[in-house]
């Protein structure tokens, strides 16, 4: 044998081995702090990787676990859900929203884009606003008892301010109560048929002040035209002289009415007995006889007859 040839190196004893495989607590640190690092950024490769690349293995070798998602194309993927499909039985129908609907009061429902408080929220601040101008049609007491306004009838100063502003009447609750032969309201109707006024009359508010008050008959109607019982006298005495002149006048209207209807009633019988006339006439002459001649026969004396084939009437006929 040749001495170049390598040549193995002994074994070393067990004590030398033992002694240079101890580590210390640093190098144990590190080693695990390494793994850890290495845990680490396995993870964050797998959490990297698409969650539908089912076909690409992990660290292990092995397909990654994963739920997949109804919206994927897979064929393992769960089928979509259908949606319910209506009953033919049914019949055509729309649906509406019943909570955003208004009453037109035409027999349609109309969507409405406001909220559904909204018009109860209008007819609050209208009623505040209404409060709000009859509290400011109250005149503020003045410390001077002689400058308040007072009732005409027995000088209380707690007076109807309505009255007062829209009426420009001066009376107190008590006195319009207790005397309403002079302080009721009176209707636009009574108003033309007792006192015999005109539409533009009463319609001129400085000439007759008027409250206007809701229909009590119904809500859709005009509103009521309410006057003042001895301010609608007081014009009547006015413009008719006195309330004999105004009797008068209305008793010769009634006179008129009646003379017009009588007149209109003889007309409706004339015209009646002219009809039942021209039918009694137009049926008597239809039940009139007409003959029905027959051909001409000639007698003995060579006169020609012609007799009646109804009645046997007969007639001479002379030929030329």
């Amino acid at each position: 044998m040749s001495d170049d040839r390598p040549v193995a190196p002994l074994p070393r004893q067990n004590g030398e081995s033992s002694r240079n495989m101890e580590l210390t607590p640093d190098k144990v640190k590190q080693i695990e702090l390494n793994r850890l690092r290495a845990k680490a950024k396995q993870r964050e490769r797998e959490l990297a990787a698409p969650s539908s690349s089912s076909s690409v293995p992990n660290a292990n070798n092995k397909r990654p676990l994963g739920v997949t998602p109804a919206t994927a194309t897979s064929p393992t993927a769960p089928p979509p859900a259908r949606p319910l499909r209506r009953d033919t039985r049914l019949g055509k129908y729309f649906e509406y929203d019943l909570s955003k609907m208004v009453n037109s009061k035409g027999g349609f429902l109309v969507e409405d884009a406001r909220e559904p408080d909204a018009d109860l929220r209008v007819r609050e601040k209208s009623a505040s606003a209404s409060a709000r101008g009859r509290t400011s049609s109250r005149v503020p007491m003045s410390l001077d008892p002689s400058k308040n306004p007072k009732c005409a009838e027995c000088g209380s100063v707690d007076i109807d301010h309505e009255f007062r502003k829209v009426l420009r009447c001066l009376v107190c609750n008590r006195c319009k109560n207790e005397k309403p032969e002079k302080y009721s309201l009176l209707t636009k109707t009574e108003c033309k048929e007792d006192y015999l006024l005109t539409d533009p009359e009463l319609r001129d508010e400085e000439l007759m002040p008027h409250l206007l008050k809701a229909n009590p008959h119904k809500s859709t109607y005009s509103n009521m035209m309410l006057f003042l019982r001895y301010q609608v006298e007081d014009f009547a005495w006015k413009k008719w002289g006195s309330a004999e002149a105004l009797d008068a006048e209305f008793e010769r209207r009634i006179a008129e009415k009646k003379k017009r209807k009588s007149k209109k009633f003889e007309e409706g019988l004339k015209q009646l007995r002219r009809r039942t006339r021209e039918g009694l006439w137009q049926r008597r002459k239809d039940e009139e006889h007409k003959h029905v001649f027959g051909v001409v026969e000639r007698g003995n004396d060579g006169e020609g007859k012609q007799v009646c084939h109804e009645c046997g009437f007969t007639i001479d006929v002379e030929e030329l």
